[in-house]
């Protein structure tokens, strides 16, 4: 058994913790906005192999005596060790996704493009040959990897001391069970909901009903071509920039937060965040195509902007850098459903048809959120199967149920995130749901257009991860955090379509 570390140890863990997610983000930076290439995580590791030690996770697992920071640490040590593991089936993995190409009726397209030329296209044919090319790279070129590197994170967590990696993390405080139980009731209560809206959404987008549509229509729908000229490129950072000035923030101001808008071949095409220091110099990567798909991701990367910019250097790394993840996610969707919120639309874009288009973007919130709960009950039963290839029809089984498409069975295992993040984001849609229920009783439904809500907002902000997204809607609001808060969101906006 481990013996536990002393303080002094744990002080100096933290301190090259903070360096260590600052230099991977920096990387992924250069690398995601078409800076560089290749994607070199190898040295990272390297540079800091202490903290991808077996003895630094398991010494650190044996020093958490009820600490959060501690536990957080504890947790990001382990991820670590297991991500030091699999760092170069990561590079590769990566560097194919930038070099691939596949060949659609002559056409060469890369393969970071294609799900881009999914929601573009408009010949469903071609559709169909796209999203085939897509599974054939998958297949071929990604899989390989991918199944390797799930084999060895699910050998190396019982060396952690974990059965399994689901395990793993309900020692680190996840609570999975509660959670994937929510997720149950919720597909329960809304399955009537979703097959009525969502056969009226895709007819009204693409033309198919629910019982017809086939997995490469999806992104075609979402894409909404038929609001883009309500949704221009140009007007996309003037947008965010004017809300965030209702709420008290000068973007072009804020000497922490740096706007990469130049045009690169690679890079890429939806926006994102690089917190590479927190608060001290914050990325916002943006190629502006315009409509609305474009427009929700700048203003769910700018949510995570502006809460890594706002938040209070004078805390911990763990509680800048690590914490729940469901609190930077959630502040992310309060700015990403602005953009399909009829009062904010009318105000920023002298919008037609608010309210039609405020109900679709709760079909779309539904779908995601449906999604991710059988995401979540499937990654439960993956990471505790012993025959992980097995587990492929189980995938499609459970994402069909949930959504009525049938996905692509290649999908099983790049349709993951690393830490169970799938039930960060589902907590996150609940915090936002019952957040921004709790700012419109108190501001009004344009309480994006208060400064006292921007007050509001920026001292939340500063305590960034340090509280749960529990803690911090207990905090404000006085509630327990709810999946099926999100079900009575897109009742509401339903209704008053």
């Amino acid at each position: 058994m481990a013996e536990p570390l002393q303080q002094g140890e744990i002080d100096a863990l933290s301190a090259d913790a903070d360096r260590f997610v600052a230099e991977l983000d920096e990387e992924s930076y250069l690398h995601f906005a078409g800076l560089k290439e290749t994607l070199d995580l190898a040295p990272i590791y390297e540079r800091h192999e202490r903290l991808t030690q077996l003895d630094t996770a398991l010494g650190l697992g044996a020093s958490v005596a009820g600490n959060r920071r501690r536990r957080e640490l504890w947790k990001f040590a382990c991820g670590g060790y297991l991500g030091n593991f699999v760092s170069e089936e990561a590079e590769r993995v990566a560097e194919l996704e930038a070099t691939l190409t596949a060949t659609v009726d002559g056409e060469e397209i890369p393969f970071r493009m294609l799900r881009p030329r999914l929601m573009n296209e408009e010949d469903r044919d071609v559709r169909e040959r796209v999203e085939a090319a897509r599974n054939e790279l998958t297949d071929e070129h990604l899989n390989t990897l991918e199944l390797q590197a799930a084999q060895v994170v699910q050998r190396e967590t019982r060396r952690l001391g974990a059965d399994n990696y689901a395990d793993l993390y309900r020692s680190f405080g996840f609570q999975l069970d509660d959670l994937a139980e929510q997720c149950r009731r919720l597909l329960a209560d809304t399955e009537g909901l979703w097959e009525e809206a969502a056969d009226h959404f895709f007819r009204s987008r693409v033309g198919i009903g629910l019982g017809e549509l086939k997995r490469w229509d999806v992104g075609r729908a979402w894409r909404g071509a038929r609001w883009d000229t309500a949704f221009p490129g140009d007007m996309m950072l003037p947008a965010l920039e004017g809300t965030l000035a209702d709420l008290g923030i000068d973007l072009r101001s804020q000497a922490n937060v740096e706007l990469d808008l130049e045009e690169r071949p690679n890079k890429d095409p939806r926006a994102f965040c690089s917190p590479i220091e927190v608060p001290g110099r914050v990325v916002l990567v943006m190629k502006p195509q315009g409509g609305p798909d474009d427009w929700r991701a700048l203003f769910h990367e700018a949510g995570h902007t502006e809460h890594f910019a706002h938040t209070d250097a004078s805390l911990s790394p763990e509680e800048r850098r690590l914490g729940d993840n469901a609190v930077t996610e959630g502040w992310a969707m309060l700015l990403e459903y602005l953009t399909t919120d009829p009062v904010w639309l009318e105000r920023r874009l002298d919008f037609p048809r608010p309210y039609e288009f405020a109900a679709e973007g709760a079909v779309s919130l539904l779908w995601i959120v449906r999604r991710y709960s059988a995401k979540l009950l499937y990654e439960l039963e993956f990471h505790t199967a012993e025959d992980l290839p097995e587990l492929q029809p189980r995938y499609v089984e459970l994402l069909s149920d949930a959504t009525k498409v049938e996905p692509a069975a290649t999908d099983y295992l790049g349709d993951m995130d690393d830490g169970f993040y799938a039930s960060e984001y589902l907590r996150a849609w609940a915090f936002e749901a019952q957040l921004r229920a709790y700012l419109r009783e108190r501001f009004g439904n344009a309480w994006f257009s208060r400064r006292e809500a921007g007050s509001l907002l920026r001292e939340l902000w500063a305590e960034g991860q340090k509280p749960t997204a529990d803690e911090l809607l207990r905090e404000v609001t006085g509630e327990k955090l709810e999946l099926a808060s999100v079900g009575d969101r897109v009742r509401e906006a339903l209704a008053a379509a």
